[in-house]
């Protein structure tokens, strides 16, 4: 990519949404042949040509949801730590199980490099690694339908325990704030910023 800002949707539509053969040569196109990818339900790691078992990732994705919908809702570009955000949303349907489809969202952070040794006078970026993060009640829904509700709850309980215990425990915080614990670690600096 010249611009991964501007191409980045453009490829992950190449990616998820083409046929087997452009697939193929888009993985070959953008990432290193040692690239890893990382998603909740599987992982290649970095090796030589790990490339391939990104492929093959791409594929069975492709293979259990061949009609993907999917749209890149916002992208930011970390130069200087050559990282890709792009923010996607999507609605995943098994083709084994009619009527069920997943919509969600995810962050996909690209880790990028420029100039790689196999073609010293390019400016273009290839992809050195992909991690796709889901929040917890975004990727249950690939597995338990309805699921999302159970992790909502949990949210709602664990939320309300931590609000008991800072009630609870206001005297930790208290004994904190008076008694010298606000320090900085290996020196003796209060922390004053806040005055």
């Amino acid at each position: 990519m010249e611009n991964p800002v501007k191409e980045i949707s453009g490829v992950i539509h190449l990616l998820t949404q083409s046929p087997p053969s452009i697939q193929h040569e888009t993985i070959e196109k953008y990432f290193m042949p040692d690239a890893s990818f990382t998603h909740p339900f599987c992982r290649t790691w970095s090796w030589p040509n790990s490339r391939l078992l990104v492929q093959m990732i791409y594929r069975w994705y492709k293979i259990m949801s061949p009609r993907i919908e999917i749209t890149v809702q916002s992208v930011a570009f970390d130069e200087a730590n050559l990282i890709l955000y792009v923010q996607i949303f999507q609605i995943f349907r098994i083709w084994l199980i009619p009527f069920y489809y997943a919509p969600v969202k995810l962050t996909s952070v690209l880790t990028l490099t420029q100039n790689p040794s196999h073609d010293p006078s390019s400016n273009k970026y290839y992809i050195v690694a992909q991690d796709d993060l889901y929040q917890v009640d975004q990727f249950v829904r690939f597995v338990a339908p309805g699921g999302w509700v159970l992790v909502w709850l949990w949210w709602a309980l664990a939320s309300f325990f931590c609000a008991v215990g800072t009630v609870l425990w206001a005297p930790v915080s208290w004994v904190e704030d008076n008694w010298g614990w606000a320090y900085v670690r290996g020196g003796n600096r209060r922390l004053d910023f806040l005055a």
